[in-house]
């Protein structure tokens, strides 16, 4: 149906408000200490590492004083702080660097201004000497230098003819490929100088990474050294790193353009420690907020905060940087706190120097926890109801009492729904998950939604899932659309469960993460013994587990990984003879366990806010560190507390200043899209809007391989060929991560709104007006309840005015109603059949002699005709209000106000 260029004078929001894809993704600002100041007496100084211990004769340990105010503000005060050793005899510093001397234990005595400091150290093997190690010594140096990196020789098939690991993941491998292959070409012990290894690093030949180092550089001694002594492999007793820790954990700059040095410690499996900050490669999340150098050396810019990151080895760690802004004049304003979760967001905006924004008004806050919490927007009955209630805790009233209701369940039915892929898959019946099985995995998720299930019972009975998939519904787990191998189980569960991206770590140690392939082959080792087999139905999938096959082999080097936790201290159980999913399923959902149930609360709070702590929820990793990491930690101890209620829990975000506040931003928070200072404005999932549209014009949807009356947050399966769900980015549930739901706005579906069949058809087919006409309601007062019902809110008395003018304009002109009545009745076939008969009887009748009685005859049709068409075009003329009011609704359909939550 045509729409006549009428525009809705819907409530415009501010564009701060609407969604936005930064730059600064990764961006995540941490954990400052307050505002920016001179120092003052109560100033200290801290010092990095807070002990040494120098062990054998080339042990050598840096330090880093910080200077911190009592406002948190640090300063580097390094080069101009003063080291004493109290027994000189034992060490000596070259510059802030010390060097053993002799065995013996004493201390190190910092000072700078008036501020003194003092640390212990200890010297043991002062004249022992340790020769060159491959792992320990040389390998380190070409992490450093990007040399095993994916654009160099760590490439899948090397580089220039030379292949190393990716990041170092195969040790024996890269010792075999740079000595033993090609014997002669790499090395020389003869004459070690004229190696190639040397001479391409250092630029004596051509080299297709450029110059790297110098013949005066340590890391051309280190390498030197280990050729000269005959490149020889390290023995079974080398001590393996198995830990790091990047100094300070957290820099406040005040100001862009300061500095602050960073020390990195590896710990190794013998106990020892050691100063590899010479050997690490240095990272940033956000070079415009904090740079770091190739030294580790930081620097401030704009303000803001970010992670500055350090690899060595195996291993990734991350260290806080804040550059405050100096010049704001910022001033906290007096916000009550409801619960935790205001006191510590609050406490994050006050250090980032970020007002919240004001509560929200009633009615805003009523459309938003309607749409989170059941999925539809309030009936007007509910929206009187709740404005006119006095009651200081009626907001509190209104989320518990939606929390009851089963439309609760079915928004949280179809969360797990996308996150477990429940879909069917008939073409793969030896396999596959059958519409008979997927109906009964739904129903089955459904009722432990219903019951409100603790989240750690639900996970943990789906990860022990065996038996038919007709019959035991969790064993749906381990069915899809593909056959899942052990690998793509580990993947999935550690993605779904723990909120970790392990993929990376299938074929080589993960580069932004702790995840090694004997993290990925140890977890993969849970699920080698699940094997699928017909069930006695054609279609039916009976999941089994062989307890004797409970190991994998590593690519690398063919061991067999037994089944060990992902990450957890004392990481391998005792698994022998029994499913040893049983372990992974107690250990995984143990309350203790901060990996699943910080996932579990992240899951929940997204759902709230339209981001996570950690987003996206299911790529948790040292790169991808929290905005928010004190909230996080208290959100997952919450959960594990409340027995993993999640009720409870969303009880407690629903009920914060936080979840309430506007989406309307102030003039400090405007640009902020990751510390919740206020409400985000989230365009609203496929399904909400669907259903939110239905409602609103009284109207029924259909859908396949579902009954009468499902709404869209019902529909079980994947496979919905809905345009409209489609094209506003229904999950397919083809994968388990998070990004299937796709929130986010583009041409298709504005064009959709506007000129697809789904608005269109809805409003034509709508009763909602003529029943609002048949009440004699008056304009004003039609007007006003097509704004409740899709804006959950009244118009403001200037829309309320344009809008009745043009109601009265357009029904009231006479050349206007027939202008309309033409429009509406062009797709009528029938009134077309009729004109077009017209046409051909008046050519008739001219072509008859006058008073013929054919003529006569012809004269008396086309008298008929014409009253029929004529009396169609006053009934036609007659429906030009509700055409109007129709042509208001589906303007209101189309303003960014009703598709998005705000």
């Amino acid at each position: 149906m045509c729409r006549a260029p009428l525009r809705v004078a819907a409530k415009r929001i501010h564009p701060s408000e609407l969604p936005m894809r930064s730059t600064n993704t990764l961006l995540t600002l941490l954990t400052l200490l307050s505002l920016a100041g001179p120092a003052s007496a109560a100033s200290t100084l801290k010092v990095f590492p807070s002990a040494v211990e120098l062990q054998g004769q080339e042990d050598r340990q840096s330090l880093v004083i910080q200077e911190v105010d009592d406002q948190g503000i640090t300063r580097d005060v390094t080069t101009t702080a003063k080291l004493r050793i109290a027994d000189p005899a034992l060490a000596t510093f070259a510059g802030q660097t010390l060097a053993p001397k002799k065995d013996g234990t004493t201390k190190i005595v910092i000072e700078h201004g008036k501020l003194t400091a003092e640390i212990p150290l200890v010297v043991k093997d002062a004249v022992k000497a340790r020769s060159v190690s491959f792992r320990l010594d040389v390998m380190p140096v070409f992490m450093k230098h990007g040399c095993n990196n994916g654009s160099c020789h760590g490439a899948a098939r090397g580089k220039d003819g030379f292949m190393l690991s990716l990041f170092g993941y195969d040790p024996a491998g890269d010792y075999f490929r740079l000595t033993r292959a090609i014997v002669g070409r790499r090395i020389d012990l003869a004459a070690p100088e004229k190696s190639m290894l040397l001479e391409k690093t250092i630029g004596a030949v051509a080299h297709t990474g450029g110059k790297l180092f110098d013949t005066t550089h340590d890391d051309y001694k280190t390498l030197l050294s280990w050729l000269k002594a005959g490149a020889p492999d390290d023995g079974a007793d080398t001590p393996e790193p198995t830990g790091l820790e990047l100094l300070p954990g957290k820099v406040v700059f005040a100001g862009k353009d300061q500095f602050q040095k960073t020390v990195v410690l590896a710990k190794y499996s013998d106990g020892s420690v050691r100063d590899v900050t010479r050997l690490s490669l240095y990272m940033t999340n956000n070079e415009g907020i904090a740079a770091i150098n190739k030294d580790g050396v930081m620097k401030g810019g704009g303000r803001g905060g970010a992670y500055v990151f350090a690899r060595f080895g195996k291993y990734t760690v991350g260290s806080e940087v804040i550059v405050l802004p100096t010049d704001d004049n910022f001033v906290w304003p007096k916000v009550a706190e409801t619960n935790y979760v205001d006191t510590l967001v609050f406490d994050k905006l006050k250090k980032l120097h970020l007002a919240p924004s004001d509560v929200a008004a009633d009615e805003t806050f009523l459309r938003r926890v309607y749409l989170d919490l059941i999925g539809l927007p309030p009936t007007r009955e509910e929206y009187d109801a709740f404005l006119a209630d006095k009651d200081p805790k009626k907001r509190a009233k209104l989320i518990d009492s939606l929390i009851e209701r089963p439309e609760f369940v079915d928004v949280w039915t179809m969360k797990w729904g996308e996150l477990l892929r429940i879909r069917a898959s008939n073409n793969q019946p030896q396999y596959g998950r059958d519409a008979k099985a997927m109906f009964s995995y739904a129903a089955w998720v459904k009722d432990q939604m219903a019951k409100n299930r603790p989240l750690n019972e639900f996970a943990a009975e789906l990860l022990v899932g065996t038996g038919s998939n007709f019959r035991s519904p969790p064993s749906n787990l381990y069915t899809s659309t593909e056959r899942l191998t052990p690998e793509k189980t580990a993947e999935d569960i550690a993605q779904v469960f723990l909120g970790t991206r392990i993929q990376c770590a299938q074929c080589h140690n993960h580069p932004f993460d702790r995840w090694t392939m004997d993290d990925y082959y140890g977890f993969t080792a849970f699920f080698a013994g699940v094997n699928l087999k017909r069930g006695v139905e054609g279609r039916e999938v009976v999941v089994v587990n062989n307890n004797a096959a409970n190991t994998v082999a590593h690519p690398v080097d063919n061991r067999r990984m037994k089944p060990k936790f992902l990450g957890g201290a004392g990481a391998v159980p005792e698994v022998e003879g029994q499913d040893p999913r049983k372990s992974l399923a107690v250990w995984l959902t143990a309350p203790d366990n901060a990996a699943f149930s910080q996932t579990m609360a992240n899951i929940i709070w997204s759902h709230f806010f339209g981001r996570g702590i950690v987003e996206p929820v299911d790529d948790v990793r040292i790169s991808n560190p929290p905005s928010n990491k004190e909230l996080l930690e208290e959100l997952g101890k919450k959960l594990a507390s409340y027995g993993f209620d999640k009720k409870k829990l969303v009880r407690d975000i629903c009920n914060s200043r936080t979840y309430q506040l506007s989406a309307t931003p102030n003039a400090t928070n405007e640009l902020d899209e990751a510390y919740f200072s206020h409400s985000y404005v989230r365009r609203l999932r496929a399904e909400v809007l669907l259903d939110t549209i239905t409602r609103v014009t009284g109207t029924e949807d259909r859908f396949n391989l579902s009954p009468a009356g499902t709404r869209a947050v019902q529909i079980h399966t994947g496979e919905v060929t809905n345009y409209f769900l489609t094209t506003f980015g229904r999950a397919p549930r083809e994968t388990a991560c998070s990004c299937e739901v796709n929130r986010e706005a583009n041409l298709s579906q504005a064009l959709h709104l506007v000129n697809g069949d789904t608005i269109t058809q809805k409003v034509a087919q709508s009763k909602l007006i003529t029943g609002l006409l048949a009440d004699k309601k008056t304009t004003e007062e039609v007007i006003e309840e097509l704004y409740i019902r899709t804006l959950c809110r009244k118009p403001t008395p200037d829309e309320k005015k344009k809008l009745a003018e043009i109601v009265r304009r357009e029904t009231t002109d006479p050349e206007r109603l027939r202008e309309m009545a033409t429009l509406l009745l062009k797709p009528d076939a029938n009134y077309a059949r009729n004109e077009e008969r017209l046409k051909v009887l008046k050519g008739e009748l001219a072509k008859l002699p006058k008073g013929n009685k054919e003529a006569a005859s012809v004269a008396k049709q086309l008298e008929t005709l014409e009253q029929t068409q004529a009396a169609t075009r006053k009934r036609m003329e007659g429906t030009a209000v509700v055409t109007v009011y129709g042509d208001i609704l589906w303007g209101l359909f189309n303003s960014t106000e009703f598709t998005f939550n705000h």
